[in-house]
């Protein structure tokens, strides 16, 4: 059993490296776990440390000193900038592992057991495709006190419809299968199968949906930072965005505030994208190409047989 799961993780990593992309996209999300991982060592300032400024201290350019230069309150923009990862990171990982857990389940369930159950379900996931996700997350947000778990739970319970929805359509294409006819003939219980036989086929596309759930989730912390719904106990992308907007970086020329945070979220937007893309061409070989694109070589002729048949006459035969 062990020798077989190592021999099924050595196939995937050589089909996945096969995608300059995906590697790219996995890279790209490394370096950022590492520089949040890291903080303490990377980061040359400490962003909660009491430090005495001057006037002249406030919106520095890049320097020797700054990397990329200081904010309004003389701080290292680029200490923040590996700080704030921790912050944006945390949230898309936990809100996602939210929305996947309940998207996955709902869509399980929905496409197994059908009927009412699944009518139910369906239904209860169109309401909720209905509502716009962001502006109820606002509201939301702004009535509760904000905070990192408060951020974290409205993120990921409102963020499984779509999970739900692709999950469900997956179940029902394995359910239909032989092999799962075959174990309900056999008088195998639902559980077993779902376990057994359903989950296994479906993990591929939530693994895959999971990554692009993650930027989602970076995409509305920073939303919500950005619009003063942050913990402001904590510092994140959002928040230095927030922070660079309404203390006047734009007027004083300070583009590195600005620019700063804003990398940091599309590196990481862009990383989870192409490591998305790339798992689902590993996990999902056939979607690469389509049924009808190897058409041409099942009808094909062989040349000799096509030559030979050509070149003899059609003879009928008078029986």
């Amino acid at each position: 059993m062990e020798s077989t799961s190592v021999t099924s993780l050595g196939a995937f990593w050589r089909t996945f490296r096969q995608h300059p992309m995906a590697m790219i996209g996995l890279v790209m999300l490394l370096i950022a776990i590492i520089a949040a991982v890291c903080a303490p060592l990377i980061a040359p300032y400490d962003p909660k440390a009491i430090i005495r400024i001057t006037i002249d201290d406030i919106y520095t350019r890049p320097s020797p000193a700054h990397w990329l230069g200081t904010d309004d309150a003389g701080r290292d923009v680029f200490s923040n900038f590996i700080y704030g990862a921790r912050v944006s990171l945390t949230v898309g990982l936990f809100a996602s592992i939210i929305s996947i857990f309940i998207g996955g389940t709902i869509g399980i369930v929905a496409g197994f057991y059908g009927g009412r159950t699944e009518n139910i379900l369906m239904r209860f996931t169109d309401i909720m495709l209905v509502i716009p996700d962001l502006p109820l997350i606002v509201v939301i947000v702004a009535l509760t006190r904000p905070s990192l778990t408060n951020i974290i739970l409205v993120i990921g319970l409102l963020g499984w419809t779509s999970t739900a929805r692709l999950v469900r359509s997956q179940t029902l294409s394995v359910k239909a299968r032989k092999f799962v006819l075959r174990a309900q003939a056999v008088g195998a219980s639902r559980p077993y199968i779902i376990r057994r036989h359903i989950l296994p086929l479906v993990l591929p596309l939530i693994v895959v949906n999971t990554v692009l759930v993650i930027s989602l989730a970076i995409l509305n912390e920073s939303t919500l930072s950005f619009l003063g719904l942050g913990d402001p106990t904590l510092l994140s992308w959002g928040q230095m965005l927030n922070y660079a907007f309404t203390r006047g970086a734009m007027s004083a020329g300070a583009w590195w505030a600005l620019v700063t945070p804003g990398f940091g979220i599309v590196w990481v937007v862009l990383g989870c994208t192409l490591l998305g893309h790339g798992l689902e061409q590993a996990l999902n070989p056939r979607a690469e190409t389509h049924h009808l694109a190897q058409l041409h070589e099942q009808v094909a002729r062989p040349a000799s047989a096509a030559a030979r048949f050509a070149g003899e006459p059609m003879s009928l035969s008078s029986d």
